[in-house]
């Protein structure tokens, strides 16, 4: 692994978060493995393919408080990565009452922006996921009102690379030969 020193290393998520249910891909990416099933890149291969009139969904969220994470689970040779999303919406209305019994409801797969504008997935079809929301109503004149979504997904690595095309209720976004980030919700 190298590093040139001076070289900045940019921390953060971006504001906007893709989601959607496991159960609307229809065809996944695949992260390559050897013959033994471990990985041999970081960076998964293809574009999600979704179900008939199904789409990736957005919630934008506080940069400042929002972050990805993932840790070592289990043991050898068994030992997994638990890959972690924590998304705090500022709002508590309607429709982030709504977005939570969505993320309550169903097995959530997320895609994250880094700030180098690559995209990063947690969630896989291997493993159930769980997903849990807390909304704050806030307290007085000086309380921050917010809804938070976590979403916590095992894997065989890290959060892989997502390079592929992410079909949104807006469009298509990071579309193929137009670059990593395009539209990305900046």
């Amino acid at each position: 692994m190298h590093w040139c020193e001076g070289k900045p290393v940019l921390p953060g998520i971006r504001r906007r978060i893709y989601y959607t249910a496991k159960s609307n891909i229809a065809v996944w990416p695949l992260l390559p493995v050897d013959e033994n099933g471990r990985p041999t890149s970081a960076v998964l291969q293809g574009s999600f393919q979704m179900a008939a009139d199904k789409v990736f969904h957005y919630i934008d969220v506080l940069v400042d408080k929002s972050g990805l994470t993932s840790e070592a689970q289990g043991e050898k040779p068994s030992q997994t990565q638990l890959n972690k999303i924590t998304a705090v919406h500022p709002a508590v209305d309607e429709q982030a009452s709504l977005a939570a019994a969505y993320f309550n409801n169903n097995d959530i797969v997320a895609l994250v922006q880094d700030m180098d504008g690559k995209f990063r997935m947690v969630g896989n079809e291997k493993w159930q996921g769980n997903a849990t929301v807390a909304q704050d109503n806030g307290q007085g004149a000086t309380g921050t009102a917010s809804t938070t979504v976590n979403i916590e997904h095992t894997d065989l690595i890290p959060a892989p690379f997502y390079e592929g095309e992410i079909v949104t209720e807006d469009g298509v976004i990071n579309e193929q030969g137009s670059g990593s980030g395009s539209g990305s919700g900046n």
